[in-house]
């Protein structure tokens, strides 16, 4: 058997694929491949479905194009398989290859690696809209987990519901509040400035809705570690020296990193193109959030250690 070779249980896989594909009314196949294959064979096996092929290395995807497959280079390396399904899948809706409520059958290795034994149906909605309480507790920040969540469903709110029909991209900058407040300016007139701090804490869902009221203000707001917004429409003055993001964000996302690179605050920027929420830190995105048009669930992670037998 070549390199190039499709084993008899990856056959059987997708076939498969392609049953529950035309069963459950899917709306892609999602092939998560590790190696080169024999992407005539794909084809043939898959017929006409829709199939997107997804791995970490160019050099596994040459030829993919040839035979009427999409290909998505991921950077995904050493991540769990549930990350990387998770990436490939924000990957393809970044690229507009799939919608953000699609449904689709993914093909993948779930247990050993470097052989492909799994085949799964995933709605987007529920894959992609559920986050984990622990996405936020890797972070290395003294701002707590409670003020995070808050923040980031906030940001998420405004991603997917816009204000008054349009699209509304905003910036909060949370944690070490001080040194952030003297390393921005307000661009003119502060809204919250003037307030006392119990009108002025996001837990209130009042202060929620007022804060998506003047999101469509240019500048960031200022958040402080018990979710007190501390200013709005601030000018990151930050140098963004040594500092890159990806191609195509602008400068909201620039001052994400530039001033999570100068202090030890998080960043939450939502895109005004597509409602996108990345979450910055240390002048990198470390979390990027679709915005669904579902509210996003949060769930406690669960763990069970392995038994002593």
């Amino acid at each position: 058997m070549t390199s190039l070779d499709i084993s008899p249980q990856l056959e059987h896989l997708l076939e498969a694929g392609v049953r529950l594909f035309e069963s459950t009314a899917s709306d892609a196949i999602l092939l998560l491949v590790d190696r080169r294959l024999d992407w005539e064979r794909v084809r043939s096996i898959v017929g006409s479905d829709p199939v997107l092929i997804a791995a970490e290395e160019e050099a596994h995807l040459v030829g993919v194009a040839d035979h009427g497959l999409r290909e998505v280079l991921l950077d995904v390396a050493g991540l769990p398989v549930h990350e990387r399904l998770t990436q490939a899948l924000l990957e393809c809706v970044a690229a507009e290859l799939i919608a953000p409520e699609a449904q689709v059958v993914s093909i993948y290795s779930g247990f050993e690696a470097g052989t492909i034994d799994s085949v799964s149906v995933l709605r987007l909605e529920e894959h992609l809209g559920q986050l984990t309480s622990r996405d936020l507790r890797n972070l290395e920040t003294k701002v707590p987990l409670e003020t995070l969540k808050i923040v980031v469903d906030l940001a998420v709110e405004i991603g997917r519901e816009g204000r008054e029909g349009k699209p509304v991209g905003t910036l909060f900058v949370v944690g070490d509040a001080r040194k952030v407040m003297q390393s921005s300016h307000a661009i003119g007139f502060d809204p919250v400035r003037g307030y006392n701090r119990s009108e002025r804490k996001l837990s209130d869902p009042r202060v929620r809705e007022g804060i998506k009221e003047i999101a469509q203000l240019d500048g960031a707001f200022v958040v402080g570690l018990d979710g007190t917004v501390e200013g709005a429409a601030r000018y990151i003055d930050a140098s963004a020296e040594n500092v890159s993001v990806a191609k195509g964000l602008g400068a909201r996302h620039w001052a994400a990193a530039a001033i999570t690179r100068r202090t030890r605050s998080v960043a939450v920027a939502v895109s005004e193109t597509n409602g996108t929420v990345r979450i910055f830190q240390n002048g990198d995105v470390v979390l990027r959030i679709e915005p669904f048009r579902r509210a996003m669930k949060w769930k406690d992670f669960e763990y069970e250690p392995p038994s002593g037998d």
